[in-house]
Order: C-alpha cells, then structure tokens, then sequence
C-alpha cells in the first residue's frame, strides 16, 4: 500500500556546498553517507512527519554516466525526483502492472551512513526514463525506516516548518501524466484551476499531489520550459 510522500530528491552540484546553503536557510541538515553503487552520496533535512529532502551529488558530476538522474546536472541544481512510501512493494508493483504501469524493480539499494550503519531497500522505478516522467519512483525498507530517516533534533529548525503537506510536479502534457497518477494512486484525484495553470490534485495519506500544465508565462511554465517535466 502507498501510504505518504517519502522524499523529494534535489540534485546538487557539490554537497557540501548545497548542505552550508540550506543550513543557512534555516533547515537542519544530517549527513547521509554514500549509496551503495558508490557514485553519489547525500544529505537529508527530515521533517516531523517523516517526510523529508534528499540532497543528493555525483562525487564525478563532470563524468558522462548511465544514472537517470545524471544528465539534469547540466541544469543546475533542482528537484529531480520523489518517491511514495509503500508497505508492501511487492504487491504495489503487481497492482501497477494490472493498472497498465511498468515498473522496473522492485531492486535492492541501499546506503553506506557516515557511522557505519549499512542502510537496505528496495525501490522500484516509475517515472523519467521508464514511464511518464511525472510519477515518483516507490520505496520499502528493509532494514528500519528510522535507521535511514533523521527523527529527533534533525527534525528540528530554525525555519517554523515541522511537516511536508504536499508536492506540486509540473508536466507538458496534463491528461496523460493524470491517467498514469490515477493509475499509480487507484484514484482519479480532482480537476483543479490555479493561478499558474490546470491541474489535477491528488490526495495521498495526509498529503496531496498536485499535477500541474502551467502557461508558458507563469513563473511555474517558465520553470518547465527551462528544466523539463
């Protein structure tokens, strides 16, 4: 079952840099360690409900590699991804598949933490190099949630911000980002008109998602144009 928003992914150019800055912000921010391919690492900023940032580098951004994520370096740093939290990975990627989706995985990750604590999941692949780019990827722990999130102090900041209430994913083409969210979600979510376009919110746990095919001029079309879906 997909219960909540895990984390939203922002790709940055040099962690420690990117860690100084959203320190400076107001945000709390704890040391990740090195994923287990060995290619990137990160930093978290979690929140009181769970939920939280991942800033994540290449420790070889200059290097062309096969990474879905890599080639939106040249973009600068930026959201890049999310993934939803599921309780049974297995099952959520059998009822993806009778709803039409293709994952890819579920596969085995994991994390290598500065203290030595071995991190393990597993995730299976939804959105930009599989299917339409606005889905997340899903998420299940294997070892405890609580080992690979921050609680306590890391969940407190400068900043008054203790929960992520929702995500707003900006897309080209609203109808068939909607279908392949109601597809994900099991729920057609609502039609929605904003100030930056149209869009369809859907409601997860208790946050909500938030498709949205903004005008070419608002701040959010200028966002797409420049940086992809």
């Amino acid at each position: 079952m997909l219960r909540a928003i895990d984390h939203i992914v922002i790709l940055v150019r040099d962690l420690a840099q990117a860690s100084a800055d959203y320190e400076r912000a107001g945000f709390t921010v704890t040391p990740g360690g090195t994923h287990a391919a060995g290619t990137t690492h990160n930093a978290l900023i979690s929140f009181a409900d769970g939920t939280y940032f991942e800033l994540i580098a290449f420790f070889e951004p200059d290097r062309p590699q096969e990474h879905r994520w890599w080639s939106r370096g040249a973009q600068g740093d930026g959201l890049v991804d999310y993934a939803l939290l599921s309780s049974d990975l297995a099952a959520d990627c059998a009822a993806m598949r009778s709803h039409g989706l293709q994952p890819q995985g579920p596969e085995d990750g994991g994390r290598l933490r500065p203290d030595g604590e071995r991190l393990v999941w597993r995730s299976a692949m939804l959105g930009r190099g599989n299917s339409h780019p606005a889905l997340p990827f899903v998420i299940e722990d294997v070892t405890p949630r609580d080992l690979r999130v921050p609680g306590g102090d890391a969940t407190r900041h400068r900043l008054p911000v203790t929960r992520v209430t929702g995500l707003t994913v900006v897309t080209a083409d609203l109808a068939a980002g909607a279908d392949a969210l109601a597809a994900l979600l099991g729920t057609a979510g609502e039609s929605v008109n904003t100030a930056e376009g149209a869009g369809q919110r859907f409601t997860i746990g208790r946050q909500w998602l938030l498709l949205l095919q903004p005008s070419a001029s608002s701040d959010a079309g200028q966002h797409l144009a420049a940086r992809g879906e």
